[in-house]
């Protein structure tokens, strides 16, 4: 397939270097759209409402999270470009065809959780247009309707590929920018800024908890990094791809989880309410609010496109043998079913909100570790192998299993449960100091890195040829991160 085609039809096979005409500063806008979303808002306020702190500590908590959660994100989607293939598929090299069905697995239900927020966003979005605009009140009907409204549109997009994320990317970049601006002059203008400055400062365990709050949606797109980047040259910079990545990330993240937190100010009851959307129309004037919303409603509709796009690599990983555009649909139906139910019954949104992103940082953590210790030692990827299912496979190793890389997986996920409290869990090392700072996440990362890095490696049947001179890609630590790297 050439990646210049409308319908991306390549699924885990490796992307040939014929084809690979990406260019790094794609990834600004693609990571731009990751994060459109109204939901940051609401994150914002949170900090404010139930963390305590203040402007000032706010500012240090969005600034920190997209550096650390995206720089994860950029380093790991170097392996994109050095195997051409999907996260979850050269994650195979690492855990064994069969070992990888339980990293892949987890990691695919995780997102089930994550479309069906971003799912229930985007509904909501809907009907507080309908509301401003038209006047009608939701219902359990109307619900329904916008709810696959939204659903359908993000298959589509989903179901096109990489090239029809890139266009979409890029327009709801240049639009929702402009409203920001436009919003954060309104808030600029409006706000008593007397009362905002006079708020106390809050307890620092309390701001390193937001950090990993906020950071733990950009945690859930470590795995889909190198889906994002498997179309660029093996000669593109590493170091522009992490710049890019956490750069994309920051310009949205940064003012909105500001302006959540300035918006709470005003009113108090935004982290706790049921609909996380409609108190734009209440804070702003309808001829802001509407075409603002519109916009974020394209934004939550790209990054659920972009989940959706990984979650159908991650269903191939799996074994469900159908193509990628189809096995996007189990996610989408998926979605709309608990997408349903967290609208009509589930009582308290960011509760549950909050609740899920911490658990699915966890969940990711312990694979961020042991993938990126073998990325840093594997030079590159049999791809012939990554595809090869059989005990044939180069990455068989011992009945499908690479033993290392599972223990120290699973003693990672274990270890990142027992520091983790939510709403409905305690593991009995939350009340620890890392439990407190809500720090499960980044024990899972350690735990599963330090135990991949010292226990006995185990070599593939038959390693991969190494790169040809002209193709091997410059090393890390060569590259400088000039202004020019981004046109690589």
């Amino acid at each position: 397939m050439s990646a210049e085609t409308a319908v991306e039809s390549r699924g885990l096979e490796p992307v040939p270097d014929s084809e690979r005409r990406g260019r790094v500063r794609e990834l600004v806008p693609t990571w731009v759209a990751a994060n459109i979303s109204v939901l940051l808002l609401t994150m914002g306020a949170g900090l404010v409402i139930f963390n305590k702190l203040n402007i000032w500590q706010v500012l240090v908590v969005a600034i920190a999270a997209p550096v650390v959660s995206y720089g994860i994100v950029g380093l790991i989607s170097i392996a994109g470009k050095r195997g051409g293939a999907p996260g979850m598929a050269l994650s195979r090299a690492v855990f064994g065809q069969r070992g990888n069905l339980f990293p892949g697995a987890l990691i695919w239900v995780a997102r089930w959780g994550w479309e069906t927020i971003n799912a229930v966003s985007g509904a909501y979005a809907v009907l507080t247009v309908l509301d401003l605009v038209f006047g009608i009140r939701k219902n359990t009907g109307l619900i329904v309707v916008t709810l696959i409204f939204f659903v359908s549109c993000t298959f589509l997009v989903s179901g096109l590929g990489i090239n029809a994320l890139r266009v979409c990317s890029k327009w709801s970049t240049y639009l929702f920018g402009a409203f920001s601006v436009l919003v954060l002059g309104y808030l600029i203008a409006e706000t008593d800024w007397s009362t905002v400055f006079a708020k106390p400062a809050g307890s620092t365990a309390m701001m390193i908890a937001g950090i990993g709050t906020i950071a733990a949606g950009g945690i859930s797109w470590v795995p889909s990094g190198p889906d994002f980047t498997r179309y660029l040259p093996r000669t593109a910079s590493a170091k522009g791809m992490v710049g890019a990545t956490i750069g994309g990330a920051a310009v949205v993240v940064i003012p909105m989880v500001l302006m959540g937190a300035v918006m709470a100010v005003a009113t108090p009851d935004l982290a706790t309410a049921q609909d996380p959307v409609s108190f734009i129309g209440e804070l702003l004037p309808i001829w802001i609010a509407v075409p603002y919303l519109l916009i974020a409603l394209i934004g939550m509709l790209l990054i659920n496109s972009m989940s959706m796009y990984s979650a159908g690599f991650t269903a191939q990983t799996l074994g469900i043998k159908v193509p990628r555009a189809a096995a996007v649909s189990v996610n989408a139906v998926i979605s709309l079913i608990f997408g349903f139910l967290l609208m009509v019954v589930a009582t308290s949104f960011f509760g549950s909100f909050i609740s899920f992103l911490t658990l699915l940082a966890v969940a990711f953590s312990a694979w961020i570790g042991v993938f990126g210790v073998d990325m840093l030692r594997r030079p590159s990827y049999d791809g012939a192998a990554l595809l090869d299912t059989t005990r044939s496979s180069a990455y068989w190793y011992k009945g499908g299993f690479a033993w290392q890389a599972m223990t120290a997986w699973g003693l990672a996920l274990a270890v990142g449960l027992l520091f983790t409290k939510v709403d409905w869990f305690s593991g009995p090392l939350a009340t620890t100091w890392i439990g407190r700072n809500g720090l499960g996440w980044a024990a899972g990362i350690a735990t599963s890195a330090v135990l991949y890095a010292v226990l006995p490696r185990t070599a593939p049947a038959s390693p991969a040829a190494p790169a040809s001179p002209a193709s091997a890609e410059p090393a890390f630590g060569d590259e400088p991160l000039a202004a020019g790297t981004l046109s690589n």
